[in-house]
């Protein structure tokens, strides 16, 4: 394990969730800015992602359902970055158990280093605000209203940052994130490359985020002074549908397709199916019951302005850069 001093502002930051997709990205973004890091990680943690920053990394052994680990963990920090999350379960209480309970797990700890730990940035989503459309997008004031068991976990986790956390904080919800090392998107990746374009009936608009404009608006709201005790939306402009983004993808990929209608009337027992069979093979899967409610809504769609105007942070990359690199990256990984 290599020691990781404090950076030159005498900042030390403990990243939760630095192995998996979104946090791997914010590791690399804090890195990049010489922002002296630990990351909280089990021994079962996959490295994958990490491996190239071990030599340098400085990794503090426990999770985020274990207080004594957590306490042991913040040593020497003065800024949290939790990441660590459940966004696919083989039973919903899991949710619950990860989102809630381990966010509360990290309040405790922060609230016992209070004099120490200046800020707290947690990672939420937009599923703890709920679905909104284009001509209505969610905004930071409005009223939560989640449809699903991991939108109403992620929003218990905020209530316990905004009600119980006695150091600062800031909160961000980014929407459907994609970019490099993403697994939920390379499903429509895969069927593209097999000649077959996912078209969902209806058009659910949505709202995205490229993962690294993710990662950069962490770690801005690190230390900005108007970010305190404030909840953002991290998301691009651009309001785009499934079908878009398979077009794009299919595009870019140079391949011919054919058209793959994909009714609401199919989507009940395609996440019935899955959801029995995650419970039989006991491993997680990202479509169930509750991802259903996700998927029937009119709309994901939120307006990030406000992040803009206090923070000064916008996500600029456009769905056509964001598709590019992350398809260079498949190919490279040999994930396509």
């Amino acid at each position: 394990m290599a020691s990781c001093k404090h950076g030159p502002n005498g900042m030390k930051v403990l990243l939760t969730g630095a192995s998996g997709f979104v946090g791997s990205h914010i590791l690399d973004s804090l890195l990049a800015q010489n922002v002296a890091t630990a990351v909280l990680l089990r021994a079962s943690s996959d490295r994958q992602f990490l491996q190239h920053h071990l030599p340098a990394l400085e990794v503090r052994a426990g999770s985020i359902d274990n207080i004594d680990s957590l306490n042991q963990a913040l040593a020497g920090i003065t800024h949290v970055i939790h990441c660590a999350g459940c966004t696919r379960a083989r039973r919903n209480s899991e949710f619950h158990e990860v989102n809630h309970i381990g966010t509360q797990n990290v309040v405790t700890t922060v609230n016992s280093h209070q004099g120490d730990v200046q800020r707290l940035v947690y990672v939420s989503s937009l599923a703890a605000s709920g679905p909104a459309i284009a001509a209505k997008p969610a905004r930071e004031s409005d009223s939560p209203k989640p449809v699903s068991t991991y939108g109403t976990s992620k929003l218990a986790g905020e209530l316990e940052v905004a009600n119980n956390c006695r150091s600062d904080y800031a909160i961000l919800r980014p929407p459907a994130v994609y970019g490099p090392r993403d697994y939920g998107f390379l499903s429509m990746f895969k069927a593209i490359n097999a000649h077959v374009l996912p078209k969902p009936t209806g058009r659910q608009s949505l709202s995205l985020v490229f993962v690294k404009d993710l990662a950069e608006a962490v770690v801005r709201c690190l230390e900005h002074p108007k970010a305190s005790a404030k909840t953002y939306f991290v998301a691009s402009r651009e309001i785009v549908t499934a079908e878009m983004m398979a077009r794009e993808i299919a595009s870019q990929m140079n391949r011919w397709t054919l058209p793959c209608p994909l009714p609401a009337a199919l989507l009940w027992p395609v996440c019935f199916f899955e959801q029995v069979r995650s419970q039989f093979c006991g491993k997680p899967s990202l479509l169930n019951l509750q991802k259903f409610a996700e998927l029937r809504a009119p709309g994901w769609v939120c307006d990030a302005s406000r992040l803009a105007h206090e923070v000064g942070f916008e996500c600029k990359t456009t769905l056509k850069q964001g598709v590019a690199e992350s398809l260079k990256w498949y190919l490279q990984e040999g994930w396509l």
